[in-house]
């Protein structure tokens, strides 16, 4: 089965004719790097409006480099060169926040070079230019800030209200699942319900001891592996391309639609089930 490595908003560009100009294409749609059944590295454009795959592209590791193009007006466009032929395709950033340009082509230019790697994700508010930001970004997401505990309770008060009324309401590009489930805010999840250890351990890697401990829960989210997990998640469902991925997990198609519908979806299925509580039965 293919494997999604990342995955993220951007439409393409053509040339213009025989000239060195470049159209952006409209269309909305996602980039996919996939690592193939058939062993190899994927570059995949897929139209968000109809979910077709459009082009699918085979890398093989260091033959390929994404660049801006240093020339464009806009700033935002981007081209994929080989070394090997002359061969160029060209797209556009969708995602309405360009902030995380830079880091989604760092990613892409990473796994271009070694498709294992895995995805490195900054933490929230970094600037991958500034130098006084490095020695300060390895705690990231161990210990939630009264501003970070703040916004949190903002996110949750706002889905309880079904987000109406709320004159303070971020936007849904503010929403990050790496806002909650951080170390800091599952720890105290973990010590007051332990029976989550059972629950959760069937889903965690084999190599993990037996029997499950709320401690080695805490170990698997403090890990960098989780955190990486959860961002990919989080970008994963900003490409609105999950819906088929989410039935599987009983919520409406909509909850792959991005972040916000995700969250929304588990909080309306966990009351539906706190409802019916009592006159559940398991079935085979």
């Amino acid at each position: 089965m293919a494997e999604t490595r990342l995955a993220f908003k951007a439409g393409r560009a053509f040339r213009r004719g025989s000239t060195n100009f470049v159209d952006p294409d409209p269309t909305k749609g996602a980039i996919l790097l996939q690592n193939g059944e058939d062993g190899l590295l994927h570059f995949i454009w897929k139209n968000r409006s109809t979910n077709d795959i459009e082009e699918d592209l085979i890398l093989f590791p260091g033959d390929a480099t994404f660049a801006k193009v240093e020339q464009s007006a806009w700033g935002r466009t981007y081209v994929l060169k080989f070394s090997s032929s002359n061969q160029r395709h060209f797209f556009w950033m969708q995602d309405a926040d360009p902030s995380r340009d830079e880091e989604f082509v760092g990613n892409v230019n990473r796994l271009l070079a070694d498709p294992s790697i895995v995805p490195i994700w900054y933490s929230e508010g970094y600037n991958p230019n500034s130098q006084a930001a490095g020695p300060s970004t390895s705690q990231a997401g161990q210990h939630a800030t009264p501003e970070e505990l703040a916004r949190i309770r903002s996110i949750v008060s706002t889905l309880g209200a079904g987000g109406s009324g709320g004159q303070s309401f971020q936007p849904a590009p503010e929403i990050s699942l790496t806002d909650v489930l951080t170390p800091a805010n599952l720890r105290p999840l973990f010590a007051s319900r332990p029976e989550l250890a059972q629950a959760l351990f069937p889903h965690l890697p084999p190599d993990l001891p037996s029997p499950p401990t709320v401690e080695t829960l805490e170990r698997v989210v403090s890990s960098p592996q989780f955190r990486a997990a959860v961002r990919n998640l989080d970008m994963a469902l900003r490409t609105g391309l999950l819906g088929g991925l989410v039935r599987t997990l009983g919520l409406p198609e909509e909850a792959g639609t991005g972040v916000e519908p995700f969250l929304r979806a588990l909080q309306d299925q966990a009351r539906r089930e706190e409802g019916e509580g009592g006159d559940r039965m398991d079935t085979d």
